[in-house]
């Protein structure tokens, strides 16, 4: 299969790299940072059974690109409508993209900009890059697409890999679970630059959380999506299963780098609005990490 990865950051290079080891002709898109040590020295990829060096090719411009079977979209949520721009030249009418993003309108963004069919998908995974063409794995690694006529084929070839995927009708209430798990972590981490276990240890965090869960139910529910009753215990739990995990956007606030933080509690805050729903604690941590990018951030996105 000829995959092309569209942002080869930590999700891209975990998924993309996966996948060139198991013999699929993978192409990664990224920054030339990691585009030049991939070049020069391969992707190297740290596993919890040592780490793996994977020869696997990488441009930093979208023309480089050959015509794909498969395109994974693993931007940034506010790049996601260039991404889809500059994907337009190597689709063809076989080609699916499948949108591995955080946040739950991403892939009607890229129908929208492509005019092409796109999967959803909900990635399970705690990855970061530890430096240049560099992965670092802290747990989780499996996916969840939504169903098209290449889903069974795009899933064995993926569980094959060893990323273990699921075909599933519900993908948007997945993203939606993902995305409240997200505005409860994601800004606090940030903040205070503090792993998740830690974290909950802090008195009030669990307060907080509760109240974020409960407004993003309330946004999802006028959105006709119900969150499970035990929202709040799935969000609790997570804390035991990626104990060392800080959130993606204490990553890019550490690098100096801009967050996707109004396609998080933002997203919340901006659909709450158009409900007439308050959503004043998802607002805090907006603009709390707003505040943090201001001092923090200089990168250009």
């Amino acid at each position: 299969m000829r995959i092309a990865v569209i942002g080869a950051g930590a999700v891209g290079c975990y998924v993309g790299g996966l996948l060139a080891h198991a013999g699929h002709n993978v192409t990664l898109l990224g920054r030339a940072v990691h585009v030049d040590a991939i070049k020069a020295n391969g992707l190297l990829l740290d596993m919890p059974d040592g780490s793996r060096r994977i020869e696997v090719e990488a441009v930093t411009d979208a023309a480089d690109l050959s015509p794909a079977d498969l395109v994974l979209v693993c931007v940034k949520s506010a790049d996601t409508e260039d991404a889809g721009r500059e994907l337009l030249p190597i689709l063809r009418e076989g080609t699916v993209i499948l949108s591995l993003q955080n946040g739950v309108d991403n892939a009607e963004k890229l129908r929208t900009v492509t005019g092409h069919s796109v999967v959803p998908a909900v990635v399970y995974v705690a990855v970061d890059m530890k430096g240049p063409g560099h992965v670092g794995y802290h747990g989780g690694g499996r996916l969840l697409i939504g169903s098209c006529p290449e889903s069974e084929a795009i899933a064995s070839a993926f569980t094959q890999a060893g990323v273990p995927t699921i075909i599933s009708e519900r993908v948007l209430n997945a993203l939606w679970t993902k995305l409240t798990i997200n505005c409860a972590y994601n800004a606090l981490s940030a903040v205070a630059q503090i792993a998740y276990t830690p974290m909950l240890e802090v008195e009030g965090v669990k307060a907080v959380m509760a109240q974020v869960v409960q407004e993003c139910q309330d946004v999802a529910a006028a959105c006709q999506v119900w969150l499970p009753e035990t929202m709040l215990q799935q969000v609790l739990d997570i804390a035991k299963l990626m104990p060392d995990q800080k959130s993606s956007t204490a990553q890019d606030i550490k690098r100096g780098r801009p967050t996707e933080i109004d396609y998080l509690n933002g997203y919340i805050v901006r659909k709450g609005a158009e409900f007439g729903i308050a959503t004043p604690t998802n607002q805090a941590l907006q603009v709390m990490v707003k505040l943090a990018e201001k001092s923090h951030c200089h990168v250009e996105r």
